[in-house]
């Protein structure tokens, strides 16, 4: 049944109308509430609800769910499409799906059924500052649109992640084809190839891009009361980095396209070089107080003067050192080649040089200090059917906040008691006849 006839559950009989929000008459500062109060989690208070798949929208959802907030995961029973995607363990438990939904609850329902869709509509007309608020990327259409939403929340907030800005439908991996970033990538003799790099970055970014919009859409409903629907295209989101670095700018100014480079860092100096043990480190001199540190750490002050003065330039200034990468690179290569990772190491860090140890996934996890539990962003954390393993929570430290310790994620459908029981006031046996009837997941799958 919809809104404005009888609940979906029979025995409990919820008031629609007390169920809406009405914004209040005395003013709240609700940044001030749930962001400034020393000693709290930065976003205690606030309930999100995330009806999504795959990363942008999850990703969303996590950063927000690291700093406090409550965020309410809902998918289909048995799982969305994204519920056993790789990697994942030996017997079948998807680590993508429980590493973006650390700290979340989950909610399964048969989003078919009219007496599921009743149930997010009452999810998000709890009343409070701090409810109200959805972030979907998938299609918000029916039912499921803003507007139609609106009728059981006026204020709400919607942030939707779409494809392209008509609607179409485009991936990390397509967006990142379009915008270029392939012909930059890879060996510098690859021309006539493109190289994807693996990291879903637009993803990353939009997801980042679509928490950062909920909270200032937060921070105006506070303000004047009013909710509105954010739209952010995953193509926008990468149109809009590649502008913002000037890459569009050097095309339609200078008539020019950037070059492949390899692993040379564009327009300044930067490369990786092999070690006498087969490891290999990225250097970079962005700075002059840089440049200073790698010649003084490589003892190569003499040839670095050399080549300065046969071209007459000052290898102080980066775009000159970018100009002369080759020639850099020639003069380091053979200091690097003589030593140890641990020995380039030591005199790097003793002159405060900048680098970084090429590192596989392996040797982050079990060499890396900074991907242990001295850093304080890790906590063990023992995840229900997997195993107890190290897990990052928000890298954001804030001095007037406790840092929020990661928690294991949800199993499937594994709030759907508490959720309908404890928010919406379901008795407990309606609760178990929607179970019975399908239109709520078993309590955990």
């Amino acid at each position: 049944m919809g809104l404005g006839h009888d609940p979906c559950w029979r025995g409990q009989q919820v008031d629609l109308n007390r169920s809406r929000y009405r914004p209040s008459l005395r003013k709240l500062n609700i940044m001030e509430k749930y962001i400034m109060a020393t000693n709290s989690k930065p976003l205690e208070g606030l309930t999100i609800v995330e009806i999504s798949a795959f990363i942008a929208a999850p990703y969303a959802g996590l950063h927000l769910a690291q700093l406090g907030a409550e965020v309410i995961r809902i998918d289909p029973i048995g799982g969305g499409l994204d519920f056993n995607r790789w990697p994942i363990t030996k017997d079948g438990r998807s680590l993508y799906w429980s590493s973006l939904n650390m700290g979340k609850k989950s909610l399964s329902l048969n989003m078919k059924d009219p007496k599921a869709q009743d149930i997010v509509r009452h999810l998000l007309a709890q009343k409070g500052q701090g409810q109200g608020m959805v972030i979907t990327n998938l299609g918000a259409r029916g039912w499921m649109s803003y507007e139609a939403l609106c009728a059981v929340r006026p204020d709400l907030i919607m942030v939707q992640i779409l494809g392209n800005r008509d609607g179409s439908v485009a991936l990390d991996y397509t967006v990142n084809a379009r915008v270029g970033y392939p012909w930059l990538t890879g060996p510098a003799e690859a021309n006539d190839q493109p190289v994807n790099h693996v990291m879903p970055m637009w993803d990353v970014v939009t997801g980042m891009l679509a928490a950062n919009a909920l909270l200032v859409a937060l921070r105006n409903r506070e303000s004047n009361g009013q909710g509105q629907l954010i739209k952010i295209p995953l193509a926008d989101a990468a149109m809009s980095v590649v502008s913002n670095l000037g890459l569009m700018a050097e095309v339609m100014v200078n008539d020019e396209e950037r070059p492949r480079l390899g692993n040379h860092v564009y327009g300044t100096f930067g490369c990786n070089f092999a070690t006498a043990d087969g490891r290999q480190v990225m250097i970079t001199a962005f700075t002059p107080r840089h440049w200073t540190a790698l010649v003084a750490a490589t003892q190569t002050e003499e040839q670095m003067q050399a080549l300065a003065a046969s071209h007459g330039v000052d290898l102080k200034k980066e775009e000159n050192r970018y100009l002369l990468r080759d020639d850099i690179e020639k003069i380091l290569q053979p200091w690097f080649a003589q030593r140890s990772l641990e020995a380039i190491g030591a005199l790097l860090d003793e002159h405060q040089a900048c680098w970084g140890p090429y590192q596989t996934v392996r040797q982050l996890v079990d060499e890396d200090p900074y991907a242990s539990l001295e850093n304080p962003m890790f906590q063990l954390v023992d995840q229900p059917h997997i195993g107890s393993y190290r897990v990052a929570g928000s890298p954001l430290d804030f001095s007037k906040h406790q840092r929020v310790a990661p928690t294991a994620s949800p199993t499937l459908g594994g709030d759907n008691k508490d959720i309908l029981i404890n928010h919406l006031g379901v008795s407990e046996d309606d609760f178990h006849a929607l179970v019975a009837e399908g239109v709520v997941g078993a309590v955990a799958e």
